[in-house]
């Protein structure tokens, strides 16, 4: 399956690197800067989640999650991990390029930024003023960056991208499919999971009084 991947994403234009297992991808991730990563839960030595706390803990660059199990405990606790999103194997080579093109479109490197220090969302989406404050909480959506009481907030470019999106409607339920649309830009009603996850990633770092769920319709951002 690595190999047949390989070969089709290669025939969409992308330059791979593939590894056998996690602990030989966490060296390759070490040694050369990605923009984004495919993970397959189902890893030899340090599996996907684990290698991806292992990156989560210095990148933001965007990952993509595999799962043999689209409703088990391997779709949350990968979300959890901090993957961006997740495909369920098997999965077409055109759903798994859809889901590629659609993180590598939230996530653009500034000019002169290490890639390294991961990927920044595209600015102007959705369209907010360049400077937000929200009593401690500023998003500069020029230079995008959040900072929570003067201090730099690290956010990969899903969690910005999904900030972006409350930022400019608050006060306003947001319903799951609606986020699903704009910020995962799924076409069709996808895994609201995705946004649930997110949603928590969210308040563990801004605080949890930021985002209201609003039951059985989605989640409100605060003024």
């Amino acid at each position: 399956m690595r190999h047949s991947f390989t070969v089709a994403l290669e025939r969409y234009g992308y330059e791979m690197r593939a590894a056998a297992d996690g602990l030989e991808g966490l060296e390759l991730f070490r040694d050369e800067p990605f923009d984004l990563l495919v993970l397959d839960v189902m890893l030899p030595g340090l599996d996907g989640i684990g290698l991806c706390r292992r990156v989560r803990e210095t990148s933001l660059v965007p990952v993509l999650m595999m799962s043999a199990r689209g409703d088990g405990l391997d779709v949350v606790a990968g979300l959890e991990a901090g993957a961006d999103d997740y495909v369920v194997k098997p999965v077409d080579t055109y759903v798994l390029v859809a889901r590629i093109r659609s993180l590598l479109r939230r996530a653009t490197y500034a000019p002169g930024a290490d890639p390294a220090a991961g990927p920044r969302p595209e600015p102007g989406v959705p369209d907010v003023p360049d400077v937000l404050d929200f009593g401690g909480l500023r998003i500069d959506t020029a230079g995008m960056e959040v900072t929570l009481d003067g201090a730099l907030v690290a956010l990969t470019p899903t969690e910005l991208k999904l900030l972006l999106e409350f930022a400019a409607h608050p006060g306003v339920v947001l319903e799951r499919h609606r986020l699903l649309r704009d910020v995962w830009e799924y076409g069709w009603d996808g895994d609201s999971r995705v946004v649930d996850l997110c949603v928590q990633r969210l308040r563990r770092k801004l605080g949890r009084d930021r985002i209201e769920t609003v039951r059985g319709f989605g989640y409100k951002f605060r003024r």
